[in-house]
C-alpha cells in the first residue's frame, strides 16, 4: 500500500537567490534516488521558504518492485563434467548468484541462473535514501558550525521525515529527524507537529508558514497590486525582485509607505534604483507612467503594528534618497565633459591605462565602425562625441554609491548639460546588454559605441593573456561578445569583425605580426563559441558548416538559415556529396589557378563553363547577403561535377593537365565555401 512522503529541512534562513536552485536539485535527486532503488512513486515536489526546504513525495510504494534476472554463465562444456555433473566452475558461478547449482538452467549451449529478488520495505530504505538526500546537496557556498565535520549552506535546526504518519527515524549533524517542525519566528506559539506528510501545508499555514512558494508568490503579487490600487497607482513588479522578495518571507502582508515630493525632481531612476535594489521596494507609478511619492515593501509577519513598519521602513528610504539628492547635487556643479577629466586617475586595467585613455580609443573605434557601417553624418557625428562621454558618470557622486546607475546617469546629466538627445540615449546604451535578457541598443550611435567598448574590452584584455577559461570571467568577456554577437544580427549589421579588431589592436600600439595574427585567431574563436549559443535551434552539423568563416557576424546567421532550409529538402543529398567531392581532391591542390588551354576532355570544359557563369553569380549574391540565391545557384555544378568525376581522370599523368583539374575543382570549392562547408553536412 503506497503512502505519501513528507522531508522537511529546517534551517536558519537561506539567501534568497540560492533558493530555486536548491528546490530543483532536491527535486532531481530524489526523483533519481526513487528510480535507483526501484520504488515507485506519483508526483513530486519540492516547496520551501528561507527557513524550510521540503520534499514532498505521494503514492510512494511501500516496498521495493521486485527483479527477475536471467544472468548467463560459463558454457556447458565447462559447467559440467564428463558425468553431467556441476564443476567448481559451474559451482562458483551458482555461489556468486546465491542459487543452488542445480537449479542452473541450460539454454544456448550455456548455463543461466535464474535470479529473483524480492523488493525490501520502503521505511527500511528511507533511512538512508533521506539522510544521502540532505548530504548530497551542493551549494556555492557551506558553513561549518560548532565542531562538527559537516557543511551545510546554513545550520541544520530540523528534519521532519515522514512516511504517512510514521516517523522515518535517521539522523544528520546531529540533528535528529522527527515530526515537529518550527513555526513562524514572530507569529506562531513555537515548535508545532505534523500528524502526517498529507497535512503537512495545512500545519505549515496555521502556524503562519504559506510554504507553497507559487501560492505564496501569488499573495504577494495580489497584495502589491491591490495596494498599489488603493493608493491611485500601479505598482512596477519585475520578476526578479519578486522572487527575491518571496524568498525572504514565510507569511507575507505587503504595505504601502510613502516620501517627500521633492525627490520627485531627481531622474526616476535615482529614485528607483536605492528604492528597489538597496531597498527590496517596489516602486509605484501612476496612470501616465509618472513616479508617484510611494513605495510597497512586503513584511515577513501580519497585518499587525503596519504603521510602525511603514515609519520604519519611510526613515530607512528617506536617508537613501538625501544622499542621493546630495550626489546630484554635488556631480551637478560641473559638467559631464568636465566630470571626464577625472578618469585621468581612474585605472581601466593594470598594463591598458586609464578610463581616460579608453575613452579616447573608443572615439577613434567609434569614428572607424561608423565609416565601415556607412552611417550618415549626424549618427557618425553622434557616436563620437557619446564615446567620449560614456564613461564620463563613472566618477560622478551618484554612480560611486549606486554603481547600479552607470550609463544611466550620464544619460540624465548629459540631457542637464544640452547634449544632443541622441548623444545622451547612446551613453546610457552603449552598456546594453547589461543582463541576459536586457534590451539591445535601438539607437544607431547607440549600437556604435556599444560595439567600440565591448570590442576594445576584448581585444585589450586578450592582449593582457586574460582570456576566460572554465568557469572563470572575471571581465564578463562572454556577456560582452554575446551581447556583440546579438546586436550584431538584431541591427542586420554587415560588419567585418577582423577590420575592427585590427583597429582596435591599432589604437593599443600592438604591432607585432605574430600577436595580431594570434589576437585575430582568438577573437574569431571567442565569437564562434558565442555564435554557437545564438545559433542553439539550428541543426548542430549546419552551425559547424557555416561557422568556418565568422568575419561577418550577422551574415552567419543568414548563411545557418539559408543551409538550414536546403538540407531539409529532397534534393539535398545529391548535391551535398557533389560539393563534398569536389572538397576532397581540392585539398590536394594548393591553387585555384585554371588554364583554359590545358582543358581537354569535354566534362571538365563544361565544368568549367558551368563554375564560370555561376561564380560571378554566386559572388553577386553573397555580395546581397542573398545565401538562399547563392545555394540556388550552386546547385547547377552539381550535374557537371558528377560528370566531370564520371568521365575525367583528375590525377593524370601529365602534371600539368592534372594540377590544371585540381585547380579547377578548388576555385569551385572556394566558391562553395562562400556559403558553407558543406563536408560537415551529416547525411
Amino acid at each position: 500500500m503506497s503512502k505519501d512522503l513528507l522531508l522537511e529541512i529546517g534551517t536558519e534562513e537561506v539567501p534568497a537567490h540560492v533558493m530555486p536552485g536548491i528546490l530543483a536539485q532536491l527535486k532531481e535527486n530524489a526523483g533519481k534516488a526513487f528510480k535507483e532503488n526501484r520504488i515507485a512513486c506519483g508526483n513530486i515536489r519540492t516547496i520551501g521558504t528561507p527557513r524550510r526546504t521540503a520534499l514532498l513525495v505521494s503514492g510512494l510504494a511501500d516496498k521495493q518492485d521486485d527483479v527477475s534476472s536471467e544472468n548467463r554463465g560459463p558454457s556447458i562444456q565447462i559447467a559440467f563434467d564428463a558425468d553431467g555433473n556441476p564443476t567448481k566452475a559451474a559451482q562458483g558461478f551458482a555461489r556468486g548468484q546465491k542459487v543452488d547449482a542445480k537449479d542452473l538452467v541450460v539454454k544456448d549451449d550455456y548455463v543461466y541462473a535464474m535470479v529473483h529478488e524480492e523488493g525490501k520495505a520502503t521505511a527500511e530504505l528511507l533511512q538512508t535514501i533521506l539522510s544521502d538526500l540532505i548530504c548530497g546537496l551542493s551549494f556555492p557556498n557551506n558553513m561549518r558550525w560548532a565542531d562538527l565535520d559537516f557543511k551545510f549552506i546554513r545550520p541544520l535546526r530540523w528534519i521532519v521525515a515522514l512516511y504517512g504518519s510514521d516517523v522515518i527515524p535517521f539522523e544528520v549533524a546531529e540533528v535528529k529527524s522527527g515530526r515537529v517542525s518550527r513555526g513562524h519566528r514572530f507569529l506562531s506559539q513555537g515548535d508545532f507537529e505534523i500528524a502526517d506528510a498529507d497535512s503537512y501545508e495545512q500545519a505549515c499555514e496555521q502556524n503562519f508558514i504559506i510554504v507553497d512558494q507559487d501560492k505564496r508568490k501569488a499573495m504577494i503579487r495580489e497584495q502589491i497590486e491591490a495596494v498599489a490600487k488603493e493608493n491611485g497607482g500601479r505598482a512596477e513588479i519585475t520578476e526578479d525582485l519578486l522572487e527575491e522578495v518571496l524568498y525572504l518571507v514565510e507569511y507575507p502582508t505587503a504595505l504601502c509607505g510613502k516620501f517627500e515630493e521633492k525627490y520627485l525632481e531627481l531622474p526616476p531612476e535615482a529614485v528607483i534604483t536605492p528604492m528597489r535594489d538597496h531597498q527590496r521596494y517596489f516602486p509605484v507609478k501612476a496612470a501616465d507612467g509618472s513616479l508617484m511619492p510611494l513605495f510597497i515593501t512586503v513584511r515577513n509577519g501580519g497585518s499587525e503594528h503596519l504603521e510602525t513598519v511603514q515609519h520604519g521602513n519611510e526613515r530607512v528610504l528617506r536617508a537613501r534618497l538625501a544622499d542621493a539628492q546630495f550626489f546630484f547635487d554635488e556631480d551637478r556643479k560641473k559638467s559631464l565633459e568636465e566630470h571626464r577629466e577625472k578618469l585621468k586617475t581612474v585605472v581601466f586595467q593594470q598594463g591598458l591605462g586609464t578610463m581616460y585613455e579608453k575613452s579616447e580609443r573608443l572615439a577613434k573605434l567609434a569614428d572607424f565602425i561608423a565609416d565601415a557601417l556607412g552611417a550618415d553624418e549626424k549618427a557618425h557625428k553622434h557616436a563620437k562625441r557619446a564615446a567620449l562621454l560614456c564613461k564620463a558618470d563613472l566618477v560622478t557622486g551618484m554612480v560611486t554609491e549606486f554603481t547600479e546607475l552607470q550609463g544611466i546617469m550620464g544619460r540624465e546629466y548629459a540631457k542637464l548639460d544640452g547634449e544632443c538627445p541622441n548623444v545622451a540615449v547612446a551613453i546610457d546604451e552603449h552598456y546594453m546588454p547589461r543582463f541576459a535578457g536586457d534590451s539591445q541598443p535601438q539607437s544607431e550611435a547607440g549600437r556604435i559605441v556599444s560595439i567600440a567598448d565591448k570590442i576594445d574590452t576584448i581585444v585589450g584584455t586578450f592582449s593582457r593573456g586574460k582570456i576566460p577559461t572554465g568557469s572563470q570571467d572575471p571581465f564578463a568577456l562572454r556577456r560582452q561578445a554575446l551581447g556583440l554577437v546579438n546586436m550584431m544580427i538584431e541591427a542586420k549589421y554587415a560588419l567585418s569583425l577582423s577590420m575592427v579588431v585590427a583597429r582596435a589592436m591599432d589604437l593599443y600600439g600592438i604591432t607585432d605580426e605574430k600577436a595580431r595574427t594570434k589576437m585575430q585567431a582568438d577573437v574569431a574563436d571567442f565569437m564562434r563559441l558565442r555564435l554557437k549559443n545564438v545559433l542553439e535551434s539550428v541543426r548542430y552539423d549546419v552551425v559547424d558548416a557555416v561557422l568556418t568563416d565568422v568575419d561577418d557576424l550577422y551574415a552567419v546567421s543568414l548563411r545557418a538559415d539559408a543551409v538550414a532550409k536546403f538540407v531539409s529538402a529532397d534534393t539535398a543529398a545529391a548535391n551535398i556529396q557533389a560539393f563534398v567531392r569536389a572538397a576532397n581532391l581540392a585539398e590536394k591542390s594548393a591553387s585555384s589557378q585554371i588554364t583554359a588551354s590545358l582543358l581537354q576532355a569535354a566534362e571538365e570544359k563544361s565544368l568549367y563553363q558551368a563554375y564560370t557563369s555561376t561564380a560571378s553569380a554566386v559572388e553577386s549574391l553573397v555580395k546581397g547577403q542573398d545565401y538562399t540565391g547563392a545555394i540556388d545557384a550552386l546547385t547547377e555544378l552539381s550535374q557537371p561535377i558528377d560528370a566531370f568525376f564520371d568521365g575525367v581522370m583528375v590525377m593524370d599523368k601529365d602534371e600539368k593537365i592534372k594540377d590544371n583539374r585540381l585547380g579547377l575543382l578548388k576555385s569551385i570549392d572556394v566558391l562553395v565555401n562562400r556559403v558553407a562547408d558543406f563536408s560537415k553536412i551529416v547525411l
